[in-house]
């Protein structure tokens, strides 16, 4: 027996039901789309705050943005606010940062990442003369791969295999069966160069020599819509976000944890909360891990294609050691964005993809949010994010015995190279390992990026947006088509407006 809601649903409302399941990026924005088809929303969120990934923490007068802070294709969000009849820039101011960020090689040089076309093949022919023009064909290369795989396919749903057959010559036409360090090695020589090319597919939790060339659209994608910063923080444009939902009528429970979908006569009917509470629904969507969804969230014996042992047989992206520190000082000479290389580029992704050991070198990625908002620390202070590409959990790695040392490594490295006398100056810090990814965010083996984004798991291979085992059940995030990172999971919300039935044909 299932007990009575302990927050009421409105009486009097007779739009049809929806429950998304998860406050992430792809649960709000699927929200915001299904207020706008004529659904009543309701959000349930397992944490005490929305955003998933994108939640907030806050201590010592600090604000840390615990995930994503790279906001590419800002229009995605604007699409969100058009939809309640708003402008997102009233509520949430974005600004677009040159250079999007600075690469810090091993052997001292640099390169600052820019949209200006002519600075960018300026900075380019300063590192690596030779490769001035072959940097401009692959660009031109990469504006073709997003033309086909982000604007015409990116929220297109791939639920028939037909649909993979259909793009399979502009698949091999684009190098799409081959890795993106593949691609960019065609065009450039310098290996430099090679890393600054084919990096990108780290934002998603794939490793640039396995991950398909397809992902060689993100160089274009920065150049064409810039890389943006949220200021507040990218927490803004969560609360921003919930602001909308709830201005459609819609509502957010917070501490809500979905022990499971209720399923009759192979039709998703609603949730069950943990105290026992139901909420009956027409549709449910979930922004929870696809293999949290289909091991534990279903029925025993619902999921028939996507069962626990073929999600256990999967493979799952790498995960993410993150260091969140303050200090009492400010570092004006470090930009916004800084991505240090390590020593080892080929041989520390193997470590941490294939071999899934611990590596004794890094490569790392340090957040400054306070060089273009210095209101999220105290006056004179800087705040700070360290994250470093770590392996899964299915390497064994004991991180409540590993963390405090990784931090001081990490440390070390930023003082001998871009943040002098940092130990001094650190007032307060925090850590995340792949623990947290597992345990407050229920992802397998804490995969930072759920199913690791391969040819073999993208597009039809991936989990469908509607599930092809249970009916009025859909699927949105990172685990979905057409992927991780912020323009795909906001993707994944846009695909239901093709693939959920309008609210009023619920109705006859």
């Amino acid at each position: 027996m299932t007990a009575p809601l302990r927050h009421p649903l409105p009486l009097d409302d007779p739009r049809p039901h929806a429950v998304v399941i998860g406050a992430g990026f792809g649960g709000l924005a699927a929200a915001i789309r299904l207020g706008a088809r004529g659904y009543r929303v309701t959000v349930v969120e397992r944490l005490d705050q929305p955003g998933g990934r994108a939640r907030v923490f806050r201590q010592d007068g600090f604000t840390f943005d615990a995930g994503p802070t790279i906001i590419t294709a800002p229009f995605l969000f604007d699409d969100l606010w058009e939809l309640c009849g708003r402008r997102r820039a009233d509520d949430v101011r974005l600004e677009a940062l040159d250079p999007f960020y600075r690469l810090c090689f091993h052997d001292g040089s640099t390169l600052d990442c820019t949209g200006d076309p002519e600075r960018m093949r300026d900075n380019v022919a300063r590192l690596a003369p030779s490769d001035a023009a072959g940097y401009e064909r692959f660009m031109a290369r990469s504006q073709e791969i997003c033309r086909i795989g982000f604007e015409q396919l990116g929220h297109v749903p791939f639920g028939s295999f037909l649909d993979m057959v259909r793009i399979a010559p502009d698949l091999i036409r684009l190098s799409g069966h081959r890795s993106v360090h593949h691609l960019v090695s065609r065009y450039v020589r310098d290996e430099r160069l090679r890393v600054a090319l084919s990096f990108h597919p780290l934002f998603v939790g794939g490793n640039p020599f396995t991950a398909s060339a397809i992902y060689g659209l993100i160089a274009h994608l920065e150049r064409r819509w810039g890389v943006h910063f949220a200021h507040g923080g990218t927490g803004r444009l969560v609360a921003g976000l919930v602001d909308l939902i709830r201005g459609q009528g819609g509502q957010v429970l917070l501490s809500a944890d979905v022990q499971r979908i209720t399923v009759e006569g192979g039709r998703a009917t609603g949730v069950v909360l943990a105290g026992g509470e139901a909420l009956r629904a027409d549709v449910v969507v979930s922004n929870a891990d696809v293999a949290w969804t289909y091991g534990r969230l279903l029925p025993e014996g619902s999921a028939r294609r996507w069962r626990p042992a073929k999600l256990k047989r999967a493979s799952w992206s790498m995960s993410l050691f993150v260091w969140y520190f303050g200090t009492d000082r400010r570092y004006d000479e470090v930009p916004h964005h800084t991505i240090l290389l390590g020593p080892r580029y080929r041989g520390l992704l193997d470590d941490i993809f294939r071999r899934k050991v611990l590596a004794e070198d890094f490569s790392l990625y340090l957040h400054r949010p306070t060089a273009t908002d210095p209101s999220l620390a105290p006056a004179g202070h800087d705040a700070f994010y360290v994250l470093s590409p770590v392996p899964n959990l299915a390497g064994g790695a004991d991180w409540g015995a590993l963390a405090e040392d990784y931090r001081a490594r990490i440390a070390a490295h930023l003082e001998a190279t871009v943040m002098p006398g940092l130990g001094r100056h650190i007032v307060t810090s925090r850590v995340m390992t792949p623990d947290h990814f597992r345990d407050e965010l229920n992802a397998p083996h804490g995969a930072a990026f759920s199913l690791e984004p391969v040819l073999t798991q993208s597009a039809w291979f991936r989990p469908h947006n509607r599930s092809e085992d249970v009916a009025n059940l859909y699927l949105v995030g990172a685990g979905t088509h057409p992927g991780a990172g912020l323009p795909g999971v906001l993707s994944s919300a846009r695909i239901l407006d093709e693939i959920v039935p309008h609210a009023h044909a619920t109705q006859t």
